[in-house]
């Protein structure tokens, strides 16, 4: 892909990265000297300059532009960066923002968003303090979530059936189990009615109403 970045900072830095080193053909447009400077270590094209003006996003080629990504720590800059792309008709146009009451903003002209990455590292952290059983996890919409969490030796579903538990009111009629990953082997296990849970199982599931205390339990009696 041809993929131009905007913004070489803490967001756009790593981005830069994993783009090169996955074969991409990759522009950067950085306006500081010295990020637009570092960001030249890596296999891909600098450009020193102002990503809010439309002739710079032209010279890094969006003409043939496969995808555009936004990253500055401004959201007033992304916005502006992601109009400019559109109206130069890039198919893909990708931003970070920073401030949740501007999400609403940047759908509403049709972009790709990604909320405030440090804000998303937070909730990692205070998740892994509060939850540890929870191996990783992902927030779907406003309150639904799909996680991982291992099965403990206690755990009140160890040695029952799917069903069993089910019909026992320990999995909740807003939860479902998508995935088993069972030690012994090497393909993930479909769960049926009659699959059992064992001990040390890493299960994938999904809660409409979240990772809470009342959900978790089932699998690690430690969260309540």
């Amino acid at each position: 892909m041809y993929i131009v970045i905007v913004g070489a900072g803490d967001i756009g830095t790593p981005l830069i990265e994993v783009a090169t080193k996955s074969g991409n053909e990759v522009v950067v447009v950085e306006r500081d000297e010295a990020r637009a400077e570092r960001a030249a270590n890596y296999d891909c094209l600098v450009i020193n300059d102002d990503a809010t003006v439309k002739d710079t996003l032209i010279d890094a080629g969006t003409d043939r532009a496969d995808a555009l990504i936004s990253t500055t720590d401004r959201d007033a800059v992304n916005i502006m960066v992601c109009l400019l792309s559109q109206e130069l008709d890039v198919p893909n146009v990708v931003s970070v923002v920073h401030d949740p009451d501007h999400m609403g903003l940047f759908e509403r002209i049709g972009v790709n968003t990604m909320q405030n990455p440090q804000r998303l590292i937070a909730e990692y952290l205070y998740r892994a303090v509060e939850r540890p059983s929870i191996v990783d996890y992902m927030r779907v919409g406003e309150q639904a979530e799909v996680f991982e969490i291992d099965v403990a030796a206690d755990a009140p579903v160890a040695g029952q059936t799917i069903r069993d538990a089910d019909e026992a009111g320990l999995l909740g009629d807003d939860l479902f189990i998508v995935a088993i990953e069972r030690a012994d082997t090497d393909t993930p296990v479909v769960p049926r009615g009659n699959t059992t849970l064992q001990p040390g199982d890493r299960l994938t599931v999904y809660a409409s109403s979240g990772a809470t205390d009342g959900v978790t339990a089932a699998f690690d009696p430690g969260d309540e």
